[in-house]
C-alpha cells in the first residue's frame, strides 16, 4: 500500500464524517493504494458513530477507537501501529490543512529521496491566515530545537507530516510522550538516526474559534517539560552510539 493518512479525533463529531469523505475523495485524486486511519481518541460525543458512518460509504476508512482520552501523541502512536503503508501521514482532523498538500509531499520525498516532509509555517512560501501568538509561540519552539537537538527545520509543530513508514515504526514503540510535544520527540530521534527531513510549504486557514484553538497554557508548559525529557533521551542515545563508535 502506497500511503496511510492517520487522523487523529476527539471531540470531533460535529465534522469528522464530512471531513473523512473529503480526504478521501482528495486522496483519490493523486494516490492509487491508500487507507486512512481515523483514531477516536476518547471522545465523549459522537465521535466514534459519526467514524463509523463514514465506513460504510468508504472501505478505505478505518478506525482505532479506546478510551480513554490519551492525547493527541498517544492517538498517533496507535495510529501507526495500525497503519499498513509503505508511507505514513499525519493529517488533523479539522482540516485546516487541505490532505492535498501530500501530493507535493510524496512528490519531493522521491525526488529528494527524503525520510521526512513536514509541513512548516515558517517557509517562505506559506500562505498562512494564523493567529499572531501561535506564530510566536512556534518561532520559540525553533529557537530551543535548535539550541536543544541541533534540528535543522523551522517548525515542527505543523500538523501535517510524511514519513517513511519502516522509519516511523521503528520509531513509534520507544515514544515516551503523549501530548503535542510527540512531534519534536519523532523528528528529534529520526534526526539522530540520520534521516533525510525536509520542509514544504502549507496554506493553512485557522478555523478553530480562538487564538489558541484547544491549546491551553498548561498544555504550552507541558511541551516545555515534555521537550526536556526528550532532550535526556536523546543525551542518552547520541552517548550509545559513541559507545558504538558511530
Amino acid at each position: 500500500m502506497d500511503l496511510s493518512v492517520v487522523m487523529p479525533a476527539y471531540n470531533e463529531g460535529g465534522h469528522i464524517y464530512t471531513n473523512l469523505l473529503k480526504t478521501d475523495e482528495i486522496l483519490s485524486g493523486f494516490c492509487s493504494t491508500y487507507e486512512i486511519v481515523c483514531v477516536n481518541d476518547g471522545s465523549k460525543d459522537n465521535t466514534e458513530q459519526e467514524i463509523r458512518r463514514a465506513m460504510e460509504s468508504c472501505d478505505r476508512i478505518r478506525i482505532v477507537t479506546y478510551m480513554p482520552n490519551g492525547g493527541k501523541g498517544n492517538a498517533i502512536k496507535k495510529g501507526v501501529e495500525a497503519a499498513a503503508g509503505d508511507r505514513i501521514a499525519f493529517l488533523d482532523s479539522d482540516l485546516d490543512l487541505s490532505p492535498d498538500h501530500l501530493e507535493d509531499f510524496l512528490s519531493h520525498m522521491r525526488s529528494e529521496k527524503a525520510d521526512v516532509v513536514i509541513g512548516s509555517k515558517m517557509h517562505k512560501e506559506s500562505k498562512l491566515d494564523y493567529p499572531p501568538m501561535r506564530k510566536f509561540i512556534s518561532f520559540g519552539y525553533y529557537v530551543m530545537l535548535r539550541v536543544l537537538f541541533h534540528l535543522k527545520v523551522h517548525d515542527t509543530q505543523t500538523g501535517i507530516k510524511l514519513y517513511r513508514g519502516d522509519l516511523l515504526k521503528a520509531i513509534v514503540p520507544d515514544v515516551m510522550t503523549k501530548g503535542f510535544a510527540y512531534d519534536i520527540e519523532l523528528l528529534a530521534v529520526a534526526n539522530e538516526m540520520g534521516a533525510k527531513i525536509i520542509e514544504r510549504p502549507i496554506r493553512l486557514v485557522f478555523t478553530r474559534e480562538g487564538g489558541f484553538s484547544r491549546i491551553k497554557m498548561s498544555d504550552i508548559w507541558q511541551v516545555f517539560k515534555d521537550t526536556f525529557k526528550i532532550r535526556k533521551k536523546i543525551g542518552r542515545i547520541r552517548k550509545e552510539k559513541r559507545k558504538a563508535g558511530k
